[in-house]
């Protein structure tokens, strides 16, 4: 049994952890409940907006894709090369050199059944609220900032779980005192919902501080694949020519059951000067996340290993579904979404409790805002 004076400890940790991220956690739960569904969102405005020139016809090789860019933009040399999932589009990265600067690069879409240019994808609401999510259109700093919310959310729902018991000891689990005080029913509701939604707050939370690091996660992982890489540059600049396609192609026999996510050419970042890099994705909910890096030599078109994802690019690529719940396809996502709402809830009912608190309550505890939390409060004869 605790002793007075550690749940009071626990209180102020609590009290003040759960004040201190509850609006931008309010934030994100509101944003993040559109994204949860983003893909179906997606797909729903764009429905009639483009088509394939030759719907179920043959497709374009990568090398005739590549062609088509290039005439677009004469004098300029490939950079990158992606592809969208769900449609036939080939996107093409150019630049006037292979190690230009991001702002020197052009990005364009393709049709694989045409090779005609596709409409750039206009920004909409999806990626207004995505951003905002993101960062708070801060870039960095705003990223750096909503992981230091995260933590704050962690240490206010697990302060939440060790001050449940305590303070519930006269109650049984899940009790409603419906006939009671407006703020002594919203109490209950915060203190239920919040001890419910722990483990997925905290699952949710703490992927979330993880995907806030993606920039400086990325970066490590790119120094460190260029300083990998670099061992085997040969100094005598990169190697034009060779074919795309068979280096894809060949890449996919090399390591059965992947999808190409984008191709990196030589000379760049994520290459040698002789290498085309082929950036292979898994074919399963949980593998379709981890990319395994191939090198194809240009000039030999002769396959020349895999460079796996080290372990805390892994956590990044892994935490990034699973923030979303999407692992398991639609009902995951309701359920993420039912999870998300509770969590507003519990949210706004601890600030509402806070706000609303006795009087003679307010110097010696006051319920906060997040999951299990002060959910409590003796003064409401728990």
């Amino acid at each position: 049994m605790m002793t007075p004076k550690a749940i009071r400890g626990w209180s102020f940790v609590h009290k003040w952890s759960s004040l201190a991220c509850t609006a931008f956690l309010l934030m994100l739960c509101l944003t993040g409940m559109p994204l949860i569904f983003h893909h179906e969102i997606e797909h729903a405005l764009e429905e009639g907006e483009w088509a394939p020139a030759n719907p179920g016809g043959p497709l374009l090789d990568l090398d005739q894709v590549l062609a088509h860019a290039l005439a677009h933009r004469p004098g300029e040399v490939p950079v990158f090369m992606s592809f969208d999932e769900d449609r036939p589009v080939v996107n093409v990265t150019t630049a006037p050199t292979a190690g230009s600067a991001e702002g020197l690069m052009h990005f364009a879409s393709f049709d694989r059944t045409s090779g005609d240019l596709v409409p750039a994808h206009e920004g909409g609401v999806m990626e207004f609220l995505l951003q905002l999510h993101t960062d708070m259109f801060l870039g960095l700093p705003g990223m750096l900032f909503l992981g230091a919310m995260g933590l704050l959310f962690a240490v206010a729902v697990v302060s939440g779980v060790v001050l449940y018991a305590p303070f519930m000891r006269k109650l049984g689990f899940g009790t409603l005192r419906l006939a009671q005080s407006r703020r002594v029913k919203w109490l209950d509701w915060h203190n239920l919902l919040g001890i419910v939604t722990v483990a997925w707050a905290l699952v949710v939370g703490l992927t979330g501080v993880v995907n806030t690091l993606a920039t400086p996660i990325v970066g490590l992982w790119r120094a460190d694949l260029v300083r990998e890489l670099s061992a085997e540059r040969d100094g005598g600049g990169p190697v034009a020519g060779g074919s795309v396609h068979g280096a894809v192609e060949l890449a996919r026999r090399q390591v059965p059951g992947n999808w190409v996510q984008f191709v990196a050419f030589p000379g760049t970042g994520y290459s040698t000067d002789r290498h085309f890099a082929v950036f292979l994705q898994g074919d399963t909910p949980v593998t379709k996340h981890l990319i395994t890096p191939a090198l194809v030599d240009a000039a030999t078109g002769r396959f020349d290993g895999i460079r796996p994802m080290p372990w805390y690019a892994k956590a990044l690529s892994l935490s990034q579904p699973l923030h979303f719940g999407d692992y398991g396809g639609l009902p995951l996502k309701v359920l993420w979404a039912l999870l998300n709402g509770a969590t507003i809830v519990v949210l706004g009912s601890g600030l509402y409790l806070w706000l609303r608190r006795p009087l003679a309550a307010t110097r010696a505890r006051a319920p906060g805002p997040q999951a299990g939390a002060a959910v409590a409060a003796r003064a409401e004869g728990a």
